[in-house]
């Protein structure tokens, strides 16, 4: 995978970080819940950019 997929990947993944974060504390009013919300999203992408 090429550095700009990569990148790509990492950008994409930051809409649903702050739309999610959004919802994540209208639901749970929680920064634990964002916390590990987003600690799972990031590990996904992670995951994505690292398998070759």
């Amino acid at each position: 995978m090429d550095i700009s997929r990569k990148i790509g990947i990492m950008v994409f993944t930051g809409v649903p970080a702050i739309i999610g974060g959004g919802i994540m504390w209208t639901a749970f009013h929680s920064w634990i819940a964002i916390g590990i919300y987003e600690a799972l999203l990031y590990a996904g992408a992670l995951y994505l950019i690292n398998k070759d």
